[in-house]
């Protein structure tokens, strides 16, 4: 095998992994089903109401771009709501919650965390 053909191969081997972590990115991003849910100090002081619709605004998030989403997994973005401008962003940990995961395509090996934070708190 030629070496442009093992780049070949190597980039459809990332771009297949890429695609099963923006599945399970989305799946949990829209559900909050299959990981941890966690918003800043600056969020919850917001209020209640405030914070719900943060949550929904999060959760039909489709604005990915090459910008905000280099890698496709669709594990970032920001939104405004109430005047405030939040980022939300998805970490993949180890099931202990200790290290990072050792593949975040492998929902079975990987706790994701979905912060959603002020922008002024990032």
């Amino acid at each position: 095998m030629t070496s442009s053909e093992r780049n070949d191969v190597a980039q459809n081997q990332a771009s297949e992994q890429a695609l099963r972590i923006r599945a399970l990115n989305d799946a949990f991003r829209q559900s909050l089903v299959g990981g941890r849910f966690m918003i800043t100090v600056g969020v919850h002081a917001l209020g209640a109401a405030a914070s719900a619709i943060i949550l929904d605004e999060v959760r039909k998030f489709s604005g990915f771009s090459e910008d905000n989403d280099p890698y496709g997994e669709h594990d970032f973005g920001a939104v405004e709501v109430c005047g405030q401008r939040i980022f939300w962003k998805i970490d993949y940990y180890d099931l202990t919650l200790t290290f990072g995961s050792p593949d975040p395509a492998d929902s079975a090996v990987t706790t994701r965390v979905l912060t959603v934070t002020l922008a002024s708190e990032y």
